[in-house]
């Protein structure tokens, strides 16, 4: 872990399309933001022509069936936030304000790939404050039937260890361990789309969720295998996915995570419940602090601070 500055964008970026669920048209702007304001979400397009300011963090998820939801849909919500957190995390952008006139971020190709683009497009900036991370100090586990993940100490940096399990030859069991740098998140992880299975698709569309779902931004698998024309970008594709998402829910934590993740058959539910049970108890975790200071007669060196609590960090 060294100590480095937080980023926001060089400038603003624009990105149109639907979501996945909703199919609904929506534009996006990110915006530079502020060192120390992280990510947020201004919802426009409300009625009466309301907006709301919505913080990207654990705090504000309501929802987690098939997508990371934050807010809430009386007062404003987003859908779907994880592709464009994980893009943003796996880049190291820390500050950026994402004003969005519709309910559903734009699912693009399925993947994190062209927010990866649109971000290298503009460039990222280093600002003055320096970054603070979350580093986990002690094991904490969470289960839902067969599935579980647990947050472990690991001083190195971030390291995703992601195994699923489907019953089926087309995916069947993959494991993924990923140590997130940003050179390493475009490699391998950012072009990993999502996927389903199209027995599932009826009763999907009755519950009001893949209604912009195609074969343009999903991969989709039936009975005899991948039905996509192209195939799959990596034969372990699906494992890779699960391993984008699980980087944009967890970095709802508000910072950085310095610590190891390892999740079995995972999706939205376990990784929110993840950073609930982390941030349950004080001993779990500390906010730290890499900022250098500078000592007499001595070259500067980085010196490790925790921070006090701050409700701001979750």
């Amino acid at each position: 872990m060294k100590a480095s500055r937080q980023t926001t964008l060089r400038a603003p970026i624009v990105i149109t399309g639907s979501g996945v669920h909703g199919g609904q048209p929506v534009s996006m702007t990110l915006h530079p933001a502020p060192a120390n304001s992280g990510v947020t979400f201004l919802r426009t397009n409300l009625p009466n022509g309301h907006e709301r300011l919505l913080e990207a963090r654990h705090l504000a998820v309501s929802a987690t069936a098939l997508c990371t939801v934050i807010g809430d849909s009386e007062s404003g919500s987003v859908a779907t936030i994880e592709h464009l957190m994980s893009a943003l995390a796996g880049l190291g952008v820390d500050n950026v304000c994402i004003e969005i006139d519709g309910p559903e971020v734009p699912i693009l190709d399925g993947s994190a790939a062209a927010y990866v683009d649109a971000i290298a497009g503009v460039g990222v900036v280093e600002q003055q404050a320096w970054r603070r991370y979350v580093k986990v100090l002690r094991p904490v586990r969470v289960e839902m039937g067969k599935a579980h993940a647990e947050m472990r100490p690991y001083d190195r940096g971030f390291r995703l260890d992601v195994e699923i399990d489907f019953d089926t030859p087309v995916i069947g069991r993959q494991r993924m361990v990923f140590d997130l740098t940003p050179d390493a998140y475009r490699r391998d992880i950012a072009r990993a789309r999502t996927f389903g299975f199209m027995s599932d698709v009826e009763a999907l569309w009755k519950q009001g969720f893949a209604r912009g779902a195609s074969l343009e931004n999903t991969v989709a698998l039936g009975p005899d295998g991948v039905i996509n024309p192209e195939g799959v970008r990596w034969p372990d594709e699906f494992v890779r996915h699960k391993i984008l998402d699980a980087i944009g829910d967890l970095s709802l934590a508000g910072a950085p995570i310095v610590g190891m993740y390892r999740s079995y058959c995972g999706g939205h539910r376990l990784n929110y419940m993840m950073l609930e049970a982390l941030f349950a108890d004080r001993a779990n975790y500390a906010i730290v602090d890499m900022a250098p200071r500078r000592e007499t007669g001595h070259a500067e060196a980085p010196a490790v601070a925790v921070a006090a609590f701050s409700p701001q960090v979750h």
